[in-house]
């Protein structure tokens, strides 16, 4: 199977920058907030970290997901260039190396506050004990999409392309219901706030979310949805956005139990279904270009999300004295935060061999 050459969407990789400065901000967001799952953390003491974790809340429901899909998206034509083989090495080489570095190299260096809290506890039981991949357990979990994907091209059956359809209304229908369906029954065995030891997937109980939308991605470059999907499809997806956000997040916590975590599960997938059509059609109608300075910040975006959290734990200790309200040290903590991720990928990727990984 061949893939035909396309023309590049610098449309997504613009999404992949703002999605990029939304996982920065997602975890500034996580140090001032109530959600005490980060490197370095000051729970909020005022009402304005409730904003943070309304922020967090909104963020989580659809920005991964959308990472999976564009990852998705990007593989199906880099297994018809490279080949199984190939293709594989290449995952294993851009994936598995920065996520050996990060737990070798940079997790030490994010993670020494919790050893300042132990003294009595050796480096190494300490170092042991906490592993974690951090934020690159999404490398982690993309390792094993890519190895499943070339597994199921291997073993079945040469075919040709399918042609492509522009993507139905009511094919979306019947993809929210799935997963809604599917987030709902997963989160019987693994409910919201479950945390996997070793792997260090902080939000397990969103894994249909996750697999759904790499294997949609895949879909979407064969199909040719990024580049057929209607206009009115980007209002409509911000549109149904906010509807269901109004109507059941409300029901949601109006409610308990089973019928709470249906209704919750069906708003993260409607609304991550939804803001993911809407946010695809906005760039790609009004952010198809990209300039010089484009290129660079999606050029180093990848490494901006492996370098980040040294970034955001230097600048969270530097904020420590500062008395302010959460919002306000957020505010200073990302401004100061997003030039200087940029910066330091730079620099990583002018080291000698790093731009053939990253």
């Amino acid at each position: 199977m061949k893939t035909e050459p396309r023309t590049r969407l610098h449309s997504i990789d613009n999404l992949r920058i703002v999605l990029t400065a939304l996982v920065v901000a997602h975890h500034a967001a996580v140090t001032y907030g109530n959600i005490p799952l980060w490197f370095y953390t000051e729970p909020a003491k005022d009402a304005s970290g409730i904003a943070l974790d309304i922020l967090v809340v909104f963020n989580q429901a659809f920005f991964m997901g959308f990472f999976f899909l564009i990852s998705g998206f990007f593989t199906p034509g880099s297994y018809d260039r490279k080949g199984s083989r190939a293709f594989v090495r290449d995952r294993l080489v851009r994936l598995g190396i920065p996520l050996l570095v990060f737990l070798v190299l940079l997790r030490p260096l994010v993670n020494f506050g919790g050893l300042a809290r132990r003294p009595d506890m050796p480096y190494w039981q300490y170092y042991l004990g906490s592993w974690d991949p951090g934020p690159m357990w999404f490398a982690e979990v993309l390792i094993v999409f890519a190895l499943a994907y070339a597994w199921w091209r291997r073993s079945r059956r040469p075919a040709a392309d399918p042609r492509p359809a522009p993507l139905r209304l009511r094919s979306v229908v019947l993809f929210v219901l799935g997963l809604s369906l599917a987030t709902f029954l997963w989160r019987f065995p693994v409910p919201t706030g479950t945390y996997v030891p070793v792997l260090g997937l902080p939000t397990p109980n969103f894994l249909p979310q996750y697999v759904a939308m790499f294997a949609l991605g895949c879909v979407a470059f064969r199909r040719g949805w990024f580049e057929t999907l209607p206009a009115r499809a980007g209002h409509l997806g911000f549109a149904m956005a906010g509807v269901s956000s109004a109507v059941l997040l409300p029901l949601s916590s109006m409610t308990g139990g089973t019928v709470s975590s249906a209704v919750t599960a069906a708003w993260e997938s409607t609304f991550a279904v939804s803001m993911i059509i809407g946010l695809t059609v906005l760039f790609r109608e009004r952010f198809a270009g990209q300039g010089p300075r484009g290129r660079f910040l999606s050029d180093h975006a990848f490494t901006v999300y492996i370098v980040h959290p040294l970034v955001l734990v230097a600048i969270g200790y530097a904020l420590r004295p500062l008395e302010a309200v959460a919002v306000v040290k957020f505010a200073i903590m990302l401004v100061v935060a997003l030039p200087l991720c940029w910066g330091l990928a730079y620099l990583v990727r002018s080291l000698p061999g790093a731009k053939r990984v990253l």
